[in-house]
């Protein structure tokens, strides 16, 4: 037997912590962001370095123009060189603009093609412990945090840089003793700006996830506005979201507190050491040991040097404040994808079998998480329904699939959870097999495992003899058709929801099935037909509707296995008989697993298998379950069918 890795163990987010434990990015993880615009990134610099040339020589004209002035000589073209400079400086600036706002898009682009596709790619572990509202906050938000490095950042820092530079020699020829004071007095503001760029990534990270709290909240409520609205419940809602929304602005007003004392620092270090150049240069002008041009002449290249170490300032506080950002981002990024660790499992030995899906043994344990209660909308993508439970004392809400409730919520917390203990059974090709039992006796569970959701704890599952972590999962799950229990359908229309599995389907194709599930009318009552909107989470249909959509989508890429999970819960009588019909239709040399609590829509099934507890404790048909199988005959009396 072959066992495979366990699920790892599950996070609970950190959004909303309030601490300063946190993802943490490095300088150097930025730089892969911006390698792929080194061509447009060199050409900026370039421009950077013109510009500041074009600005230096600005002061050593003026000052020659004064000294000409002061001598009574003509002034020449020197004047026109001076606005030529001006002119060419300004042009420069601008054409430099644009490609840092271009190129700073187009990092946040890359940025969010990187996440989205790592995002979407996941496990779906962890998607059962991440909230929907925080993930779609790193997308938008948090990336956009990046865009400000560009433009405000790094390629601004080069140029002044050099600008700095040219400046400090410049002022060092005319005075070295004005330079030195004029340093000192610039060295403290650097240290304290030093000082403060820690706490701005710590403050802006934090500042990030209580925006992702935010999202999340408010992602929560409008999801389920109906239920809100239903339960009297608008304004204790209102009041979770603007309790987050009041918290983002609390790290907010944090982030402003610190970075507003860079600003008043390079405000000082301007104003003193400016006062410090006036007052001793004026000495040194009056004791002869400096002219009045060489004095106007430091005073603008001080300047010169004091503007682009406010730009390096402002560097700082932009890349400490997208170093926050960024530690979110790359905590998704770094996760492994769905097939990274395929490679490390050693799948069992293939075999001779007539059955399309067998289990051996299969044990199966969820990892101890405390799940946000966004998360039941992901567990129900993955086939797994939810129930709530309030911990009192964490003071937050558990989203656990319903296969496996527990009522304690102390041991969610802290146990992991076996909910499938040495399954073994066979599906046969071609055949339909029921799976039934009471809610929590694993049945969603068993589905989830065989599109390879999650992995078995211990055990094999077989595809047609063959063990499924041996195949590539894209090849798995285009053989097996899938229906979940809430039929989610996406926001979009009718036939994007219907070919979401089959995109080469045909409209003549796509009416045909609609019309196996008697859903006719659906295209008939909008002029649009299939490209009617079906709304947000399909509410422009009624539930039964979304779940004959959801039949239909299955039935349309005709997969050889079909899972069914309480597929005609929402259905009334008469579309329930229609939509059996349309199955059987299609059932033909297909292996069908059904989960049904209504045990007269598989009465008829060639196998049913009953499980109670996470065990098989029988396996035959109905007539044979009845005599053998006091739980199944137990079920069957309380529906009235023996």
């Amino acid at each position: 037997m072959s066992t495979s890795t366990t699920p790892r163990r599950t996070r609970t987010s950190r959004g909303g912590s309030g601490d300063d434990t946190g993802p943490k990015a490095k300088f150097s993880q930025l730089l892969p962001y911006l390698s792929e615009h080194k061509p447009v990134l060199a050409l900026v610099i370039l421009l950077s370095i013109l510009g500041a040339g074009a600005s230096l020589l600005q002061p050593l004209l003026v000052s020659q123009v004064i000294a000409l002035v002061q001598e009574g000589e003509a002034l020449g073209s020197l004047i026109w060189a001076l606005v030529g400079l001006v002119i060419i400086s300004g042009v420069l600036s601008g054409f430099q603009h644009y490609l840092l706002q271009r190129t700073g898009t187009s990092v946040v682009l890359s940025a969010r093609r990187q996440l989205v596709r790592r995002m979407l790619r996941l496990p779906i572990s962890e998607f059962d412990t991440r909230r929907t509202g925080d993930l779609v906050s790193r997308v938008g938000s948090d990336t956009t945090l990046l865009y400000a490095v560009i433009t405000q950042g790094l390629v601004d820092a080069v140029g002044g840089a050099i600008l700095f530079l040219g400046a400090l020699i410049a002022m060092f020829i005319i005075d070295p003793v004005l330079l030195g004071l004029t340093v000192a007095v610039i060295a403290i503001s650097v240290v304290g700006v030093v000082t403060l760029s820690g706490r701005i990534r710590v403050a802006s990270r934090m500042q990030q996830e209580k925006v992702g709290d935010l999202a999340a909240s408010v992602e929560r409520v409008i999801s389920a506005i109906r239920t809100v609205r239903a339960s009297n419940a608008t304004d204790r809602e209102i009041a979770v979201v603007e309790k987050n929304a009041e918290g983002a602005w609390e790290m907010g007003v944090r982030v402003a507190k610190v970075s507003s004392l860079v600003v008043p620092i390079a405000n000082i270090a301007l104003q003193a050491s400016l006062l410090v150049v006036l007052g001793v240069g004026g000495f040194r002008v009056a004791a002869g040991e400096l002219t009045i041009a060489e004095l106007i002449a430091f005073i603008l290249f001080l300047f010169m040097m004091i503007m682009p170490l406010g730009q390096a300032f402002g560097a700082i506080n932009s890349v400490n404040q997208a170093l926050g950002a960024l530690g979110r981002i790359q905590e998704i990024v770094d996760l492994p994808a769905e097939n990274d660790n395929d490679a490390r499992i050693t799948a069992a030995a293939a075999i001779e079998s007539d059955n399309a899906i067998s289990f051996e043994n299969v044990v199966f344990t969820y990892p101890a998480a405390a799940h946000k209660s966004e998360t039941e909308k992901l567990l129900a993508a993955a086939g797994l329904p939810t129930a709530q439970v309030r911990d009192t004392d964490a003071g937050t809400v558990l989203a656990i699939p319903l296969d496996d409730a527990v009522i304690d919520a102390d041991a969610a917390n802290t146990h992991d959870r076996t909910v499938l203990h040495g399954i073994s059974f066979s599906a046969p090709r071609g055949q339909r097999t029921a799976l039934v039992g009471p809610s929590g006796a694993g049945k969603s569970t068993i589905l989830a495992l065989i599109e390879r959701f999650y992995d078995p704890t211990e055990g094999v599952v077989r595809l047609g003899g063959v063990d499924i972590r041996g195949l590539e999962r894209t090849d798995l799950r285009s053989q097996i058709g899938y229906v979940e229990q809430d039929a989610p359908v996406l926001a979009g229309t009718i036939r994007e929801n219907l070919t979401l599995a089959s995109p080469d389907a045909t409209d003549e194709e796509c009416v045909a099935v609609l019309h196996a599930v008697n859903l006719t009318e659906v295209l008939e009552r909008n002029e649009l037909g299939l490209g009617a909107a079906v709304g947000e989470d399909g509410v422009m249909l009624s539930g039964g509707e979304r779940q004959r959509l959801a039949i239909a989508r299955a039935l349309l890429s005709a997969p050889p296995i079909l899972l069914l999970d309480e597929s005609t819960s929402s259905l009334d009588g008469l579309n329930e008989q229609m939509l059996r019909e349309a199955i059987d239709a299609v059932a033909e040399n297909r292996t069908l697993i059904v989960i049904a609590h209504r045990l007269s829509t598989v009465v008829d099934s060639d196998q049913i298998v009953v499980l109670d507890h996470g065990r098989v404790i029988g396996v035959g048909t109905h007539s044979e379950l009845v005599v053998s199988t006091p739980l199944y005959k137990e079920l069957a009396k309380h529906q009235l069918l023996v």
